[in-house]
């Protein structure tokens, strides 16, 4: 298997007149699966119930979102863990800190040691299209299958703390900005019923 990309020559210029023509790497997009062709491929591979695997699913789902809102970082099974975050700017006085330093918030995802070793391992297969569409060469990747770390994406402290000079942190409650970073603490999180 491998990941496929589509190198496609585009007018990268803006300046009105002038042409400057590049090869440019995007993601040759797939079909989204659906929740029931995973379910039903979960299936056939493992024996239980299409019913039980929904129930599951749906059950590991409202779980995640629980745990994540209150600033958990949850695994996921068998892919890693993700949790919630924001975008902020900084203030240097605590008088001008307010809600609106957010400028975003996003799902952070990190990957478990296997997903990242299989992406480092998978092989990427390039077509090139010139700016007519026409085919015009293929190349399988060549690169060091450097992964980018998503809790640590310039290279600073290592995941469980901020970056260096970042601005990212967990989504958190009663003040806990940091969020869980994991480890077997005693907080069992929401029980449902």
């Amino acid at each position: 298997m491998a990941i496929k990309i589509k190198a496609l020559e585009r007018n990268i210029s803006f300046q009105k007149g002038v042409e400057k023509y590049a090869y440019v790497l995007q993601t040759d997009l797939y079909s989204q699966l659906t929740q029931a062709k995973v379910i039903n491929e979960a299936s056939m591979r493992s024996g239980i119930s299409r019913g039980a695997i929904n129930a599951a699913w749906d059950a590991i789902g409202e779980v995640i979102k629980a745990w994540a809102t209150e600033g958990h970082s949850v695994a996921i099974p068998g892919l890693g863990s993700m949790r919630f975050g924001i975008n902020a700017t900084s203030v240097e006085d605590v008088n001008m800190v307010a809600g609106s330093l957010i400028t975003s918030r996003k799902v952070i995802f990190t990957p478990s040691s296997d997903i990242k070793q299989e992406l480092k391992n998978t092989a990427i297969s390039i077509t090139c299209y010139d700016r007519n569409g026409n085919l015009v060469k293929r190349v399988t990747s060549t690169d060091d299958g450097t992964i980018e770390d998503p809790e640590n994406p310039s290279g600073g402290t290592p995941s469980g703390g901020t970056p260096s000079g970042g601005s990212d942190s967990g989504s958190g409650s009663g003040g806990d900005s940091g969020g869980d970073q994991g480890g077997s603490g005693s907080d069992d999180g929401p029980s449902f019923t």
